[in-house]
């Protein structure tokens, strides 16, 4: 890379830092291109990125943002998971290091926190903001449903009761 490029690669990733909500930083050194890509589709599918960087780039482009704190871990082969959802990179980067122990989590920053490795485990159980927004829509229609069910069950009980003393008579 020359230094234009590097420049730019900086600038980009700052860009990243500023944006993102969350950033896992783990060791990937013995992933084949193979287990990356495999990161990289699982990631993606749930709107987060992988991103392998240079460390000596990373920590420039760090300075300046909230999830600065991670510049301690950027040590050896490290790459960067980040989305915008508070989430979901630290759910699949768990994930996946626990379905491969080439990957090893090292911590994260989420906003101006700092996370260590069991803070982005637990970060990793809650639930995604789409799991939140789903139990919420199902807690708003439940009551909905119900109203639904008690203002039609009276009618179908006395729509019953006629249909029975209509048959009495008939018979």
């Amino acid at each position: 890379m020359d230094k234009a490029e590097k420049a730019e690669f900086v600038s980009s990733l700052n860009a990243i830092f500023n944006s993102t909500s969350v950033v896992v930083v783990a060791h990937y050194a013995g992933l084949t291109v193979a287990e990356m890509q495999d990161l990289r589709k699982r990631m993606a599918a749930q709107g987060a990125q992988v991103k392998v960087a240079k460390n000596r780039l990373a920590k420039i482009a760090l300075k300046g943002t909230q999830v600065a704190s991670i510049g301690t871990l950027l040590k050896g082969p490290t790459l960067l998971a980040y989305s915008s959802d508070p989430v979901a990179a630290a759910k699949v980067a768990v994930d996946f290091s626990n379905a491969n122990d080439k990957l090893v989590i090292l911590g994260g920053a989420m906003g101006q926190n700092a996370l260590n490795v069991n803070g982005v485990k637990a970060l990793a159980t809650m639930p995604s903001l789409d799991e939140l927004r789903a139990k919420l829509v199902g807690l708003v229609q439940a009551p909905a449903t119900k109203l639904a069910q008690l203002s039609t069950a009276p009618a179908a009980k006395l729509a019953r009761v006629f249909g029975a003393y209509a048959n009495r008579d008939a018979a």
